[in-house]
């Protein structure tokens, strides 16, 4: 192909622009190849990592060291060996990420205006395995000043409205951890967070919706664009890439359509994909991933339909890891613009998760991930446990945040909208039974569970699936409750249950890789000039092992694709 025959030329293109993206593009440039456009299919940037919780498990990071937190490399590897199944992840990937994610997360330090927090209380997610840690393996994003991007504040997608406050209050991890149960300091904490944004006069009078001060994923993503937008490195938002461009086994570039124009952009050093799974393509679903499965259920971007591992099957890429996803069980609300995650509040004192026939299938306090795992194991026709729901009393209304559901004096029962009980979203009753009668549940083998759980909650033991058993348990748990922080009574009337599906915050299935990030092929060699890093790309962590395992490894592969096409040495 000639010069004449391309609309754009670039050194390197990069697909996409969550963390994974732009890290690869701001260490391009610093690593001497500043020749570099990124792409977004939608008109706000972020994708996936700015609805996420923003975290990001990185073992032996230069911000857990500074905390003096005591961790190495080979009690990481023990860990995740230990909780990895055997051939799921080739063992010179995973040395790859322990070896040079801590020098990612120095490099953007030093170069940039990226800077985290480390999680000091956050375990690992299977603290009862050798090699864990119950603290400092992942890190958040530091609150950033998103008027700091100009008129591009309107670009930057929002963290997941789940983690606002009144869906306009950004809160960090560790706050939400504090807001959820009401724990000591929850007004006070409440009050500042409300006077930050209030007290913002000229924020608000430029009619923003949101705070000032963004947290979580939002903070991560802005933070990367912010430093991209002071090196002047392009971001093109709507539009998608349309197809790779091959020459003699080489990618070369790829077709775009740009607002709707069609263009042709070389890449004279690579491309690298980093636009997200599939999540929001329901025919790859059925195809790869467990049933039940729906795109409704997703918490991912709209816009992650798999283009970008198409594309690389499509030259001939090997794909790993296809049936598996970040399973996290959702609520569906209606007229919300996502499903919201249920992460925490299944760990809360007071509740048990039940299938449709009214019994438990695991233990609702583990990670969200193992929980979804163990619903997939005994899912059934005869057994059906998605939908499911979460049941609770009065007493866990007054104190907890669940769904969509505020607690009682936040959110009286008054207030909750006629279809969410019309839709069979929400139950309410005076007696287990009546509510069981409802919402289509076992009545008689509800009851017993309830039963069960009250006798648990007195003697702090769960015989049936050990929760409140590990750290991780406890975390999420309220710590006022002894003996168990995560066994409560369910005996206060009048009793409620919301609705809880399987879904997901997208998929882990994607193109195999080297530790370079090149996208390989079946027989082993690298399709040259093609590189694949994020949820696009097969995972390194497919169990999750700790807070932030999707975002760990994207900006970790994305270094290390960067150093491969600029030849930089760390």
């Amino acid at each position: 192909m000639t010069e004449q025959n391309w609309d754009h030329s670039v050194d390197v293109l990069v697909v996409g622009s969550g963390n994974g993206a732009m890290t690869a593009a701001l260490s391009c440039y610093e690593m001497g190849v500043t020749d570099v456009l990124l792409l977004e299919k939608s008109e706000l940037v972020g994708g996936t990592s700015a609805t996420s919780g923003g975290g990001v498990w990185i073992p032996n990071n230069r911000y857990a060291k500074a905390a003096g937190a005591q961790d190495s490399i080979a009690d990481a590897k023990q860990y995740l060996l230990n909780t990895t199944p055997e051939g799921a992840v080739p063992e010179e990937m995973v040395d790859a990420y322990l070896e040079n994610g801590p020098k990612m997360v120095e490099f953007l330090h030093q170069r940039s205006d990226v800077r985290y927090e480390t999680l000091e209380h956050y375990p690992d997610y299977y603290t009862n395995v050798e090699g864990s840690r119950t603290g400092h393996r992942s890190m958040e994003p530091e609150r950033f000043d998103s008027s700091l991007l100009g008129d591009d504040v309107k670009r930057l997608r929002p963290s997941h409205h789940m983690m606002r406050l009144f869906d306009r209050i950004y809160f960090t991890q560790v706050e939400a951890a504090l807001l959820t149960v009401q724990g000591p300091g929850w007004v006070k904490l409440t009050l500042k967070l409300m006077a930050s944004y209030f007290l913002d006069f000229a924020w608000l009078l430029r009619g923003r919706k949101t705070s000032r001060k963004v947290c979580t994923g939002a903070a991560g993503v802005a933070r990367l664009w912010y430093s991209l937008k002071k090196r002047d490195i392009p971001l093109w938002t709507e539009s998608p890439m349309l197809s790779l461009i091959e020459e003699n086994g080489r990618v070369v570039g790829a077709e775009v359509s740009k607002q709707g124009k069609r263009m042709r952009i070389q890449a004279r050093k690579g491309v690298v994909l980093a636009a997200g799974g599939f999540e929001k393509n329901q025919a790859m679903r059925e195809k790869y991933l467990p049933a039940p499965t729906s795109t409704q259920w997703s918490g991912g971007v709209d816009g992650n339909t798999g283009d970008a591992i198409n594309e690389g099957m499509r030259l001939g890429a090997a794909t790993r890891l296809m049936d598996g996803a970040w399973w996290c069980t959702t609520i569906s609300v209606p007229g919300e613009p996502a499903p919201r995650l249920s992460i925490m509040e299944k760990s809360f004192p007071g509740s048990c998760v039940v299938n449709m026939n009214g019994e438990r299938f695991a233990n609702e306090s583990q990670n969200y991930m193992a929980f979804q795992k163990d619903l997939y194991q005994v899912h059934s026709d005869e057994n059906p446990c998605s939908p499911m729901y979460q049941v609770f009393d009065a007493r866990f209304r007054r104190d907890y945040i669940v769904g969509p559901l505020m607690t009682a004096q936040l959110k009286p029962d008054w207030t909750i909208p006629k279809n969410w009980f019309d839709t069979k979203l929400v139950g309410k009753a005076d007696s287990i039974r009546e509510l069981a009668g409802q919402l289509g549940i076992n009545a008689d083998n509800l009851e017993k569970t309830v039963e069960k759980m009250n006798g648990y909650a007195k003697t702090g033991k769960d015989p049936e699936f050990q929760r409140g058993d590990s750290a991780y348990d406890r975390y999420y748990g309220d710590q006022r409750f002894e003996p168990n922080p995560c066994l409560g009574a369910i005996d206060e009337a009048p009793f409620y249950a919301i609705r809880v599906d399987a879904g997901d915050f997208g998929t882990q299935g994607g193109l195999a890789t080297n530790p370079n990030a090149q996208v390989m092929k079946e027989d082993g060699q690298a399709i040259d000039g093609l590189y694949a890093v994020g949820n696009c790309s097969a995972a390194v962590l497919p169990t999750y092992p700790g807070p932030g395992s999707t975002l760990g490894p994207a900006m970790t592969f994305a270094y290390q694709a960067a150093k491969h096409i600029s030849g930089y040495q760390d």
